[in-house]
């Protein structure tokens, strides 16, 4: 009986198979597609934490710090987006103090000035909104940077729980743990706040 020929194995696709390939002979070509696809959405997730000036700073600096860590991309390990988020967290580090500041005092204005404001304008629903404006910059202020991390990548970066992960570096257990704390003290703070609210307004 003729023996059947053995199946080759499937062609090795490299990098590419998971991710880009970032080590390339024209870096410049692949950072520039990357720069399209990533730019926007991680510029919107930047403006949110640190304000539209610092955002576009901290967005060339990200691509500036992954062109020049493109050699250190593995994308057997994380996905392209996480780890330039990755990045832009650490480089965010930097700018805690100026973040907190920033939230509180949000905490503080948001809702304060009404004087511009026509009698239409000033429903149930926006006085509401406001509020819960005023209790998340609050909140978010007191958070741990790690947490404020976990939390914000996920709900205004779109990350998921693997790419969270893969953005901080650490297991996606502790970032559902994380998320399953956050949202368990934000709840609670906002329910302290709206009872002291109700209180100021009786």
């Amino acid at each position: 009986m003729t023996a059947r020929p053995t199946p080759s194995p499937p062609p090795d696709d490299g990098p590419t198979a998971t991710g880009p390939d970032l080590t390339g002979p024209d870096p410049a070509a692949t950072f520039g597609l990357l720069f399209d696809e990533h730019a926007v959405p991680l510029h919107a997730y930047l403006s949110r934490r640190v304000g539209n000036q610092s955002a576009d700073d901290l967005v060339s600096e990200t691509f500036l710090v992954a062109l020049q860590q493109r050699h250190t991309y593995d994308p057997a390990r994380a996905g392209v987006r996480p780890w330039l988020f990755g990045i832009a967290s650490n480089l965010l580090r930097r700018h805690v103090r100026q973040e907190v500041r920033g939230w509180q005092a949000r905490s503080r204005m948001v809702g304060t000035d009404r004087s511009q404001e026509s009698p239409e304008d000033r429903t149930a629903e926006r006085v509401t909104a406001q509020q819960q404006i005023r209790q998340l910059a609050g909140a978010l202020a007191a958070l741990e940077p790690g947490d404020r991390d976990v939390l914000l990548l996920t709900s205004w970066g779109r990350l998921n729980a693997t790419e969270v992960g893969q953005a901080l570096g650490i297991p996606v257990g502790t970032v559902h743990s994380r998320l399953h704390r956050v949202r368990r003290w934000l709840q609670s703070h906002s329910a302290v706040t709206s009872r002291g609210a109700e209180d100021g307004d009786a």
